[in-house]
């Protein structure tokens, strides 16, 4: 009965009663106040005179409790804020009887120790009384059938007090109790709850009856927490680990981070903070940034846009990835014109229409399709967007006269064994021939390896397996990559038009190559588990090697030749490498555009390995494509 009026009332019903039932705490309070005064006392006040008073102090509460609005504070929302404004409430009730007292407003004053009793009897009555309908609704709850789960909160420090605190008017869930290894804690009562051994979680979870152990302890090291929640997923209760309230709060910190900085990974320091910012290059610019939507465009959109440039163009073929990036661009309020183009460089038309409306000053052309095994089995279409596709924006930039053109190139273009190295090869060398053509277009280009947690890196994948328990899956034991943060290489990428001279390849002093396998190790140990090998046959995680797939390469390499020129930063090289003529690229790029219509595999390959210095890619991958 009780329970269904509690679901039929409105919130503005829940309201009014809950004023009428304060307006009813000042009458029985003034009461209970009068007769504790009139005990024993020769002039007691007068029941008429009670109700004069009465006239005065219910209507100054209702006034008071509306503007405050007190009445609408949800019960299991009262809290300290509230406790105060309802002493302040009692206190304003006192000053008003002793006010009209001191006038002399009525015949017969109200002495002061009764308007004391009358505050302090309110105050108690107004917030017992809320307690007590608190807990009486909470009862009611829970016998229909809306029980609250009960969570064991591990670690009895701030964040887990804020959290014990949230849980107290929450609906769903409420804290049973803290567990903490700290033995001065221990057997002590912390925002009203016991605090116990971490050794006794078993038996709280089968006697309390806990649903979710919830790790309070954010200072501690994720791999520890990990190996906790490991520890305690067979008790029958959920477990989680729960950050900062501050991390959360400033950071936007996320429970499902990466289990292990990517920055460890690198084999060497980061280093960003010495890297020079470029943001006078860029201001007041026309920026057009081709695959703007990627991994690499979409992370040197969102640091240019910090330079202010006039305007920002996004030119990207995926239309949901444009999306994305210009949404995220424009809540960054830079008061920066963002424009998306959706479309492909393929189209010249299309980029010449760009160029020309935009009035664009720079172009950094980072649509690739740069998948190694994707473009491996898609050869011609790889080489139609990396080749033929940067052809057509570089010579309708020098067309249009743009001042800057930056080419986004990898490692895999160093004498490459893959189709997709081979294309961003010869993407290179088209730059390369037009800078020696180009009386007003600076051209560059920036070459780095592997970009940490860009689509298609080891790192999401390697997370993905460590979180379905394995194998985590590396070519060769042996295998190795350069790596690099995406700001590292957004930075190198930036400053790269600065530095150039035309024609120019730049690279970053990257230190040594790093292991996959050894990434593989960290990340699994990060994680709070073991790697299941010979030596430790009881290992939580296997790493399965696959050999090598057709068109990667044991080793990745930065440079093509060893001749190297230092360029205003000692972390940034210039290379020395060869080039072709302007008839050998034409005829190269005429092949291969007869190969792309032909749909001729042979030809195709046949033209990147001719002009391109490279291993020449594997010949059973290549009758696949054909196929296709």
């Amino acid at each position: 009965m009780f329970y269904r009026l509690l679901t039929v009332l409105s919130r503005s019903q829940k309201g009014l009663i809950m004023m009428a039932l304060d307006l009813f705490w000042v009458t029985l309070a003034f009461f209970f106040a009068s007769i504790l005064y009139n005990t024993g006392q020769a002039q007691p006040i007068s029941l008429g005179m009670s109700l004069v008073y009465l006239l005065l102090f219910l209507p100054v509460a209702g006034t008071v409790i509306y503007q405050i609005g007190s009445h609408r504070i949800k019960l299991n929302s009262y809290g300290s804020t509230d406790i105060a404004h309802t002493f302040a409430l009692a206190l304003l009730l006192v000053a008003t009887g002793a006010l009209a007292t001191l006038s002399q407003v009525f015949d017969q004053p109200l002495p002061i120790p009764a308007l004391l009793n009358f505050g302090f009897i309110f105050a108690a009555l107004s917030i017992g009384g809320r307690i007590a309908l608190f807990r009486l609704v909470s009862r009611v709850y829970a016998n229909a059938g809306k029980q609250r789960k009960k969570v064991l909160i591990y670690g009895a420090g701030q964040t887990g007090q804020q959290l014990a605190a949230a849980l107290q008017t929450d609906n769903e869930f409420e804290a049973a109790c803290f567990v903490d290894d700290n033995p001065n804690l221990l057997r002590l009562n912390i925002a009203g709850l016991r605090v116990h051994a971490s050794k006794s979680i078993p038996m709280l979870v089968e006697r309390i009856g806990i649903d979710r152990i919830v790790l309070a302890m954010p200072s501690v090291d994720q791999s520890v927490r990990l190996q906790l929640a490991r520890k305690f997923s067979g008790l029958g209760a959920e477990v989680m680990a729960l950050p900062s309230f501050a991390d959360i709060v400033l950071k936007g910190e996320d429970t499902s981070n990466t289990p292990i900085e990517l920055t460890s990974l690198l084999g060497r320091d980061a280093i960003e903070s010495d890297l020079p910012t470029a943001e006078k290059t860029y201001r007041d610019q026309r920026i057009l940034v081709t695959g703007a939507g990627g991994s690499i465009g979409s992370e040197l959109c969102r640091q240019l846009i910090l330079c202010r440039p006039a305007e920002l163009v996004l030119a990207d073929h995926s239309e949901i990835a444009l999306y994305s990036v210009q949404r995220e661009l424009q809540k960054a309020e830079a008061n920066v014109k963002i424009t998306p183009v959706l479309g492909s460089v393929a189209r010249p038309e299309l980029v010449r229409e760009i160029l020309r409306d935009h009035e664009i000053d720079v172009v950094f052309h980072a649509a690739a399709y740069k998948h190694v095994n994707i473009v491996q089995t898609n050869g011609f279409e790889g080489v139609r967007n990396n080749v033929l596709g940067t052809r057509i924006v570089a010579e309708e930039a020098m067309r249009a006269e743009v001042a800057q053109f930056v080419l986004v190139s990898s490692d895999k273009a160093v004498r490459p064994t893959s189709i997709m190295g081979c294309s961003k090869r010869m993407a290179e060398l088209v730059v390369q021939d037009l800078a020696t053509r180009s009386t007003r277009t600076k051209f560059s280009m920036v070459r780095f390896g592997n970009v940490l947690g860009s689509s298609g890196s080891v790192i999401p994948l390697f997370n993905e397996q460590i979180r379905a328990g394995g194998p985590v899956t590396v070519t060769d034991p042996e295998v190795t990559r350069f790596f690099m943060t995406v700001s590292e290489a957004v930075r190198l990428v930036l400053l790269a038009s600065g530095f150039s001279r035309g024609g120019d390849v730049f690279v970053l002093d990257m230190g040594k190559p790093v292991s996959i396998a050894s990434m593989a190790e960290k990340m699994i140990h990060a994680a709070g588990l073991t790697v299941r090998n010979r030596a430790n046959p009881n290992g939580d995680i296997q790493i399965a090697f696959t050999g090598l797939k057709p068109g990667e390469k044991m080793h990745e390499e930065l440079l093509i030749g060893s001749d190297m020129l230092t360029t205003p930063h000692p972390k940034i090289l210039r290379a020395q490498e060869n080039l072709l003529s302007e008839l050998e690229i034409a005829n190269a790029l005429n092949d291969l555009r007869r190969a792309i219509e032909t749909r001729d595999m042979d030809l195709l390959v046949t033209t990147l390995t001719r002009w391109v210095e490279s291993d020449p890619p594997n010949a059973d991958a290549l009758t696949v494509v054909g196929e296709i």
